[in-house]
């Protein structure tokens, strides 16, 4: 089984690409805050590199910024490949499945929608008045 979950903050904004077949995939970075602090009492992160496919990164780039919080769950993926010098490079990264938008959504679209977060608000209680009814009225 490989499958991961992951919460965190994204560390640079998201950046779309078209492959050459027209499918959109969308890259950015997560920082993770470990559970416990180090030895001076601090809390590390450890950094994903983050890829989204389809629709989804669409909506990633159009909805996530650099600092954003968001949740993933999706699958490890090591790949190597040859640098510039001529050395073999290993590259993980996460291939997302399911994203999770967490947090008040800021910014706006192009149709200029706002999407900042109101506080909520408690709904009234409504209380309904009850008429008699009758049992000979009753179709049953």
């Amino acid at each position: 089984m490989n499958k991961v979950m992951l919460i965190g903050n994204l560390t640079r904004d998201p950046e779309l690409q078209t492959t050459n077949s027209g499918k959109s995939v969308c890259r950015f970075g997560l920082a993770v805050q470990r559970r416990f602090a180090n030895q001076d009492g601090e809390r590390d992160a450890d950094f994903f590199n983050i890829t989204v496919w389809g629709i989804p990164g669409e909506n990633c780039h159009k909805y996530l910024k650099k600092g954003s919080k968001c949740g993933v769950v999706g699958r490890i993926q090591i790949s190597t490949y040859d640098a510039a010098d001529g050395s073999k490079r290993n590259s993980t990264d996460i291939i997302a499945e399911e994203i999770e938008f967490i947090g008040p959504r800021s910014g706006s679209d192009e149709g200029g929608n706002s999407y900042s977060a109101a506080p909520a608000q408690p709904k009234p209680k409504q209380t309904a008045e009850l008429e008699e009814i009758d049992d000979d009225s009753l179709p049953f």
